[in-house]
């Protein structure tokens, strides 16, 4: 899957050229197809991908979207849930998943994360379901949040599942856990478009009905809208994109975590970080490989010197939801979360991708441990 590098060339974060180099003449070809019949919305490509991801992914139906966001929002939208209602979500995610839920007209209620793998803690969520309308968990860096006591808390409010980061996780061997879920295929995710799009999964066959009734304007044909709606529709070109790399995403996510593995060897009793951990039950696909920066060290000095050698690491989330000024009005201050705080200040992004070669990895970790021992 790798090919050799020099090492003193940059590693980035993501590589999306070496993933395009894999796919380009299927691609063109799918692009040539689209171009010939005019069939740029929806049509046989668009049909093509939502069944091939629904099978991927172990469900009933697919129903894609214009990206991850709208298709949060889609089946939210689709469960008719009170305005107004409670969504339990964790503090520490992308602020879509927030997003999309003050756009379906719903409050959401931030809890905290569990302090081993920062995914919602449902101690917490016990704490704050009562009143809420529904759950919403989110799949963070590649593994699935903790899906069997969140059903059983739930106890009958429908659980959404945030599934932007988990293409091809499983937990206990399934994908789909909850009623819905709800993913993005931007750029740089484990399967990622030429752009924006999205996709909405359940074995539902109404909500996969209404679902896709709401992303066409509320039209099941055309000039008749029977509900409130929107335009949320995947297109043909994305599909074509999507249907290329999915072929080819279990050996990625394979490449994914044997890249993993090698960091796990190379990061072994480097003093003054703390490597991701797998939650039991998962199987990781290594969307983020986030490591923690010790206490006493500056994570953003870490950060600095790995990218002035060239290094395109990151960081993701560094303020949580409940501390940006578009939240405020959720009424958090600093300190009602705090592992999702202290994860945000401690987290650092290292580069995986399924290109990535072992010379690049031992780059890294090497200049890793150099900045940490400054």
């Amino acid at each position: 899957m790798s090919t050799d590098q020099p090492v003193d060339e940059p590693v980035p974060l993501v590589d999306l050229k070496a993933a395009h180099a894999e796919v380009e003449a299927e691609v063109r070809a799918g692009f040539d197809r689209v171009l010939a019949t005019g069939g740029y919305v929806k049509g046989p490509e668009t049909a093509g991908f939502e069944a091939e991801y629904a099978a991927f992914s172990g469900a009933r139906h697919c129903v894609g979207a214009a990206n991850g966001t709208d298709a949060l929002e889609l089946a939210l939208r689709a469960l008719d849930l009170p305005p107004g209602g409670g969504v339990v979500l964790p503090a520490n995610t992308f602020v879509a998943t927030a997003e999309a839920v003050v756009r379906a007209g719903l409050r959401p209620v931030l809890v905290d994360a569990d302090p081993d793998h920062l995914l919602i803690d449902p101690e917490r969520v016990a704490d704050a379901l009562p009143g809420a309308v529904a759950l919403l968990p989110v799949h963070l860096n590649g593994q699935l949040a903790p899906m069997g006591p969140l059903l059983e808390l739930a106890a009958g409010r429908p659980v959404v599942e945030d599934a932007a980061q988990s293409q091809g996780a499983r937990q206990h061997g399934r994908a789909l856990h909850g009623l819905v879920s709800a993913t993005s295929f931007y750029p740089g995710k484990n399967l990622g478009a030429y752009g924006d799009a999205g996709a909405v999964v359940t074995d539902d066959d109404a909500l996969a009905a209404a679902v896709r009734l709401i992303g066409d304007h509320g039209s099941g044909r055309k000039y008749e809208h029977e509900r409130f709606g929107f335009n949320s529709r995947m297109d043909a070109l994305q599909a074509v994109v999507l249907r290329a790399k999915l072929r080819r995403l279990p050996a990625w996510n394979e490449a994914r975590r044997a890249a993993a593995e090698r960091y796990h060897r190379l990061l072994a009793g480097i003093d003054g970080l703390t490597p991701p951990r797998t939650a039991p039950g998962n199987e990781h696909v290594w969307h983020l490989y986030a490591v923690r920066i010790g206490p006493g060290r500056d994570r953003d000095a870490v950060l600095a010197a790995l990218q002035a050698a060239g290094i395109g690491a990151g960081v993701h989330y560094p303020v949580p939801v409940h501390l940006q000024p578009a939240f405020r009005q959720l009424g958090h201050g600093a300190g009602a979360f705090p592992v999702a705080e202290r994860a945000a200040r401690e987290l650092l992004t290292l580069p995986l991708h399924p290109h990535i070669t072992a010379a690049q990895q031992e780059r890294v970790v090497e200049t890793l441990a150099e900045a940490l021992a400054a």
